[in-house]
């Protein structure tokens, strides 16, 4: 079983307000897992935001390409997200999720989420 636990959220102002989330895991999992930082916009659906496999390979999706940066420090077992110039559309509460395998959901484990609101 793996533990997840995201901090790091907050309200922050459209443009000049940055964030950074950090998701500390139980185990070895952060280097070793598929890590990745979803979110849900209120009122929507569950949405990628990034991806980092145990290769450090990563991925955005276009929504926060250039703006949002995922990175991992494996000896804190810890994931971050961090977050430039953000916008009112990403408010959302985010999530850290982790898959043994693959890069592909459903993810096997996720966090209490965290939740990051921005005002315009």
């Amino acid at each position: 079983q793996v533990s997840l636990a995201e901090s790091g959220g907050g309200s922050v102002q459209a443009g000049v307000g940055s964030r950074r989330l950090s998701c500390v895991a139980s185990g070895n999992t952060v280097g070793s897992y598929c890590m990745a930082w979803f979110r849900v916009p209120p009122g929507e659906n569950l949405e990628g935001v990034a991806t980092i496999d145990s290769r450090g390979t990563i991925a955005y999706s276009d929504s926060v390409k250039g703006r949002f940066t995922i990175s991992r420090d494996n000896s804190k077992n810890t994931l971050y997200l961090q977050m430039n110039t953000l916008a009112p559309e990403d408010t959302a509460m985010y999530y850290c999720m982790a898959n043994p395998a693959w890069c592909t959901s459903p993810y096997a484990y996720w966090g209490q989420g965290t939740q990051v609101t921005v005002s315009s």
